[in-house]
């Protein structure tokens, strides 16, 4: 019973399942010593020693695996906040909880109206982080983002006046209408974390998170965002039209107030950077490693692609797969994790080429099809 975590409250939890466990083996010993006394086969008395001891070994494990590990309990707490605004989302909201646990940042493919922006509201509220929205034009500025230097006449000195890119989570509604120019400025502040304005660069909050969304039906006047960019995105989401018996729940919440009104903060989002370096500590196999770097290879020599994912995809792939399975409650990566994590965090990095869209080609599909033909090398079981 291996933590993966390293707080103060999980090596407690962990010790305390620990000292159950000898209390409970000793306590056994003594009653097995008392039974061999009555009993004149020896054997027999080994092996109701034997039987206890795997008897109570079982039952504390289950103890110890009911017991909410502080991950699991942060990312429970966030996301049941999160549903009393987004509605049969579940999935979704897991998803974008593996991004924050990576510090990575989430691109949202999908149709307006679907709750977009309360996703990103209703997360910023529940962890009691800053919020800012960055609604992108072609004549947006990259200062706009960053922020800009103001001359001060009481004191003769420019003063700083911060973008809305400071803050904690930043929504960037429609990324792809914004210039080149000025999706430059964002990607800096994805990578590198900080912003530059003026000359001058600072760093940005932390944690931080971008969600940009854009709209995959209207393209026009529209700047596609270059394969550079794409790649800086961990994963790609939609959230897709609620089914009707949530879409009947949704009509209810929403009768009188909204309520993203009433979210409260539920967790201390800073706590989400002792949580990051604890999904490091996620057990991912061997067999597994290799698994992974099949797959993204694969991409690379597929006659429909013109550019596979990259390293930067294999990693990602990796982060990903360790936070589900810590959100799961489990201190170990299983092929489903991978098998589920693909085309959230390969697809976007993909390009189709242009004769094989014509055919009805997609990332989606071919990723599937790499799915099933991969398989699983776990070695030598001998």
């Amino acid at each position: 019973m291996r933590p993966y975590y390293n707080t103060s409250t999980g090596d407690k939890c962990y010790q305390s399942v620990t000292d159950s466990l000898n209390e409970s083996l000793a306590d056994l010993h003594r009653q097995a010593e008392q039974c061999t006394i009555t009993c004149r086969d020896d054997v027999h008395a080994m092996r109701l020693v034997a039987g206890l001891e795997l008897r109570a070994i079982a039952n504390l494990y289950k103890r110890a695996r009911d017991m909410s590990t502080p991950i699991t309990e942060y990312t429970d707490r966030v996301i049941q906040n999160v549903e009393t605004v987004i509605v049969g989302k579940r999935p979704q909201i897991e998803l974008l909880m593996v991004a924050l646990l990576c510090q990575g940042h989430v691109l949202i493919e999908d149709v307006p109206g679907t709750g977009k922006t309360m996703l990103a509201r209703a997360t910023a509220a529940s962890m009691g982080v800053s919020f800012g929205r960055l609604q992108c034009t072609p004549d947006l500025l990259p200062n706009d983002i960053t922020g800009v230097s103001v001359f001060n006449q009481k004191t003769n000195t420019f003063d700083f006046r911060p973008g809305p890119v400071f803050v904690n989570v930043l929504l960037t509604d429609e990324i792809n209408r914004a210039t080149p120019r000025t999706q430059a400025a964002l990607l800096e502040a994805m990578q590198e974390r900080q912003a530059t304005a003026d000359g001058v660069t600072r760093p940005l909050p932390a944690p931080f998170l971008v969600m940009a969304t854009q709209n995959p039906i209207e393209y026009e006047g529209t700047f596609p965002l270059p394969e550079a960019q794409l790649d800086r995105f961990l994963i790609r989401l939609s959230l897709g039209y609620p089914e009707a018996d949530d879409e009947v729940r949704m009509l209810r919440k929403l009768r009188k107030q909204h309520p993203i009104e009433t979210v409260e903060q539920v967790v201390d989002g800073t706590d989400l950077i002792h949580l990051h370096d604890a999904i490091t500590d996620v057990h991912v196999d061997e067999s597994l490693e290799r698994y992974i770097l099949a797959i993204v290879r694969a991409t690379r020599s597929h006659p429909d692609l013109a550019l596979g994912a990259s390293p930067r995809g294999s990693l990602a792939l990796y982060k990903t797969a360790q936070a589900l399975s810590a959100l799961r409650d489990r201190d170990y990566v299983i092929p489903d994790d991978i098998k589920t994590l693909v085309p959230l965090a390969l697809a976007h990095r993909l390009i189709v080429k242009p004769e094989s869209q014509l055919r009805g080609r997609t990332a989606e599909a071919i990723l599937g099809e790499i799915l099933e033909r991969t398989e699983l090398d776990i070695g030598d079981l001998a």
